[in-house]
């Protein structure tokens, strides 16, 4: 074994690829799109060393085009998780085992793999599984992936290196183990990024992983998982289960084994899994870290003082980039009524402006919605909108809805008089803006209304020139975001700059890509060495001739 002090490499954040039409970046892509298409995908589970074609053949289907079929997967069962928990048993005790550096250097190397052969890769599975832009699927897939391999070897050396203190004749020392048992990840359709970070990051802190992705989300785990085998992780360090949610996570959370669960979705799931594990709480061996981002109904609040400018673009990029699809996405917006006129007539004429439709043309801003299911849920909101009118809805901007080829929704603005309308409150997952006009000299009372308006507190930000609103804002919203924006839209939490994640019915904060989330991973240990240890029971002031 190699002997030495070793410090990780120094990340910085990944260049974006911008991919305009023509160059030869995009003619790559747009290759790589049609050769994925042409031969498309075929998902396994990975279980230890194997990669069992299940029973279960399911179609992956395209959002876009929704008669095209990309591929096929096989989905896990149950006794596939137990398969898979034997795996992740098998397999922690030599990777756990492993210098951290040799742990490290699996992701470093897959990050290195990502970000040159498997860039095209990925990408186009995202564009074609997911439904995004290039663009959109360049700073997820490829950039924050890149970024969340690279800044977490980062994040664990200084988690490493956080050592208490040692007074003469002593040697106090914290040492970061693994949890004890596996770890279940489940991860979300909408960031690739986070699918391939929550399984990761607690394997990288020396943990095994049952990992269970997104249906809606198959083609690009596939592309995350040759990336990791051929970086040279060990089998049974991670686990693939693609499945039924309930099915995989009613066996896992039933196993005295469980030892943690990294979760991305919605906060119904989060809650219903959370009861579970309450339930089940005495047939652990050790009490379980929970780790959860889920839902968010994300605001802007403008100032009478706002620049209109920054305002227009903030909110269709905040509400409408990847269909609006993202935690994080701008989704109620409070307005003072000295910049709604103008504002309205510019909304209504840059929402008119978007292109919707493949998001493999390189003209079209928006996609579509990942499946029928979302494509219903969201239609059903603005038809209730436009029923509304008059009964707290004021107008409604937008808002064509067209599923004859794909699950298209066309950007919607849905403007209220009540505060409390139901689009204000409910998280959609839509390309669909509320917004509510309020008295310009009534900042004070919507700062108030904005933090009582809904349960969620993921993202916000406050759009104002004038200096003592940003404050008001910034104090008043405290709890109300756990990542909040000054002049900036909602979105766009970067790894190493912008620590992401949310309070309230948002998740537990533990804020992906940073120290604090890989801490949540390691169980400590603190060890004390006496290099001068007492030969006697007896202490001093016990001899002292006036004691008694």
């Amino acid at each position: 074994m190699s002997q030495g002090q070793f410090t990780a490499p120094a990340p910085i954040n990944a260049p974006v690829v911008s991919y305009p039409r023509g160059s030869a970046a995009r003619i790559r892509l747009e290759a790589e799109v049609a050769r994925q298409r042409r031969e498309g995908f075929e998902l396994r589970p990975r279980i230890g060393a194997t990669r069992p074609a299940t029973g279960r053949e399911h179609p992956i289907a395209c959002p876009h085009a929704h008669r095209e079929v990309l591929g096929r997967a096989f989905f896990a069962d149950a006794a596939d998780t137990e398969a898979a928990i034997a795996a992740a048993r098998a397999a922690k005790p030599e990777w756990a085992a492993l210098p951290w550096t040799e742990r490290a250097a699996v992701f470093l190397r897959a990050a290195g793999l990502l970000a040159g052969k498997y860039r095209d890769r990925i990408n186009a599975a995202t564009i074609l599984g997911q439904s995004k832009t290039a663009h959109q699927a360049e700073i997820d897939a490829a950039c924050e992936l890149l970024d969340f391999w690279t800044f977490n070897v980062l994040y664990f050396e200084r988690l490493m290196a956080d050592q208490p203190l040692s007074p003469t004749g002593t040697w106090n020392r914290l040492e970061p183990r693994p949890l004890d048992g596996f770890v279940l990840a489940i991860t979300p359709f909408n960031f690739t990024a986070i699918a391939g970070n929550l399984p990761t990051a607690p394997a990288l802190c020396g943990n095994t992983v049952l990992w269970k992705p997104a249906s809606t989300a198959l083609p690009s785990a596939a592309v995350i998982l040759e990336i990791l085998d051929e970086a040279g992780l060990p089998p049974g360090v991670i686990n693939l289960l693609p499945g039924s949610g309930s099915e995989i996570a009613g066996v896992a959370l039933r196993s005295p084994e469980f030892g943690g669960l990294h979760f991305t979705g919605s906060t119904e799931v989060f809650q219903s899994v959370w009861e579970t594990i309450g339930r089940n709480i005495r047939s652990y061996r050790q009490y379980p870290r929970l780790v959860g981002e889920t839902g968010g109904k994300d605001f802007v609040v403008a100032h009478a003082s706002a620049d209109l400018e920054v305002l227009v673009a903030a909110l269709v990029r905040g509400a409408f980039e990847y269909q609006g699809q993202k935690c994080s996405a701008a989704s109620r917006a409070y307005i003072p009524s000295n910049l709604w006129p103008e504002l309205r007539t510019r909304l209504a004429d840059e929402i008119a402006t978007i292109r919707v439709g493949d998001p493999c043309d390189a003209a079209n801003f928006m996609g579509a919605l990942i499946d029928g299911k979302s494509f219903a849920r969201v239609r059903q909101a603005i038809d209730e909108a436009r029923s509304r009118v008059g009964q707290g809805v004021v107008e409604v901007l937008g808002g064509h809805c067209d599923d004859t080829e794909g699950w298209f929704v066309h950007p919607t603005v849905i403007v209220v008089d009540d505060p409390r309308y139901r689009t204000m409150r409910e998280e959609l997952y839509g390309p669909v803006l509320s917004i509510y006009v309020y008295p310009e000299d009534a900042f004070a009372a919507v700062l108030e209304e904005c933090d009582r308006g809904s349960d969620y507190a993921l993202t916000g930000s406050i759009l104002a020139t004038d200096r003592r609103a940003i404050a008001a804002a910034i104090e008043r919203l405290r709890f109300s975001a756990g990542n909040f924006y000054v002049n900036d839209k909602p979105t766009g939490a970067v790894v190493g700059q912008q620590p992401f994640g949310g309070g309230r019915a948002s998740g537990t904060n533990d804020k992906a890509g940073s120290l604090w989330n890989l801490s949540r991973w390691v169980s400590f240990r603190a060890i004390k060495e006496n290099f001068a240890p007492p030969r006697s029971w007896r202490y001093d002031f016990m001899d002292d001739p006036d004691a008694g």
